[in-house]
């Protein structure tokens, strides 16, 4: 069984930088775990896209997650960085594709743009944005993918839709290397978000690291790809996985083969703590992901 590991680093919106003082300290707090990561076996890191911390809004840091990638593109030489996942709400997606084809280039072409169509409802109203129920936040996220993609494929591209609009934008470059960044798409709606995975996606995420809605979600994958003529295999299938305080590398090592045999072979993992202590960083990648590879 071979999966990919990737990495998400402190920063802040989990209450996970709350014992440094310093902002600054925060930031190369998190930045330090980026580097480890990049030095060892991890695929990649990752940025949440949120303002307010959770479980609750709270008066702590959350570094914005486009400004911390793009610092990470420079701060880092191997390791891709990604989104999971940007909140389409929060950008016009032609906006997004600019900054996202601005920091694959920044990143030597290792980036992997997340985008998906956003849910922590206060956020939105807090900063301003129109919130909309769930139906509409999905038509709207439709036409967002669809844009996106046409601006790392055309060169003027045109789109008349019920919530965006763009008329001719020139997007240059598109990305590093004369190609477009690789776009991921969060979320396991099956009517909407796994459909658009199949037409304009290069990876997923989806089911939370329960390996029985992992197996749910990429049947209905497998089945759009099907019907879009999609290769079901080129799409990288990710899901989460938070660790838990003293779990052994032996038990992560269990629940990593039944996501696995669910048919993940990507999975982005949160490690509690570690801006503070990295042994359980190094502990993985030490005694876990060689057993995957």
């Amino acid at each position: 069984m071979s999966i990919k590991f990737g990495l998400f680093v402190p920063q802040g919106w989990r209450m996970d930088l709350v014992e440094i003082d310093d902002p600054v300290e925060q930031y190369e707090a998190m930045t330090a775990v980026a580097k480890l990561a990049d030095a060892g076996p991890w695929d990649s890191v990752w940025v949440y896209d949120h303002f307010h911390t959770v479980p609750e809004p709270t008066i702590n840091t959350t570094f914005e997650a486009w400004t911390v990638s793009s610092t990470l593109a420079r701060d880092t030489s191997r390791v891709k960085i990604g989104q999971m996942v940007g909140c389409n709400g929060y950008r016009h997606p032609a906006l997004f594709a600019k900054i996202a084809s601005t920091v694959d280039v920044a990143s030597h072409g290792r980036l992997l743009a997340g985008l998906g169509a956003g849910w922590y409802e206060h956020e939105w109203k807090a900063y301003g944005y129109e919130w909309a129920d769930v139906p509409e936040r999905m038509r709207a996220f439709r036409e967002a993918v669809e844009i996106v993609h046409r601006m790392w494929t055309e060169e003027r591209p045109v789109f008349q839709g019920r919530h965006y609009r763009i008329d001719g934008p020139i997007n240059e470059p598109k990305g590093a290397g004369g190609r477009k960044p690789d776009l991921w798409l969060g979320g396991g709606g099956e009517k909407v978000t796994l459909k658009l995975v199949a037409k304009y996606a290069d990876g997923c995420n989806v089911g939370g690291g329960d390996p029985e809605l992992i197996r749910q979600k990429l049947a209905v994958l497998r089945k759009h790809c099907d019907e879009q003529g999609t290769d079901y295999g080129r799409i990288v299938k990710s899901t989460g996985l938070s660790l838990e305080p003293g779990e052994s590398s032996a038990q992560i090592r269990e629940k990593l083969e039944k996501i696995a045999a669910a048919g993940a072979d990507y999975v982005i993992i949160y490690i509690p703590r570690v801006a503070y202590e990295h042994e359980p960083l190094l502990a993985f990648a030490e005694e876990v992901i060689p057993q995957f590879s």
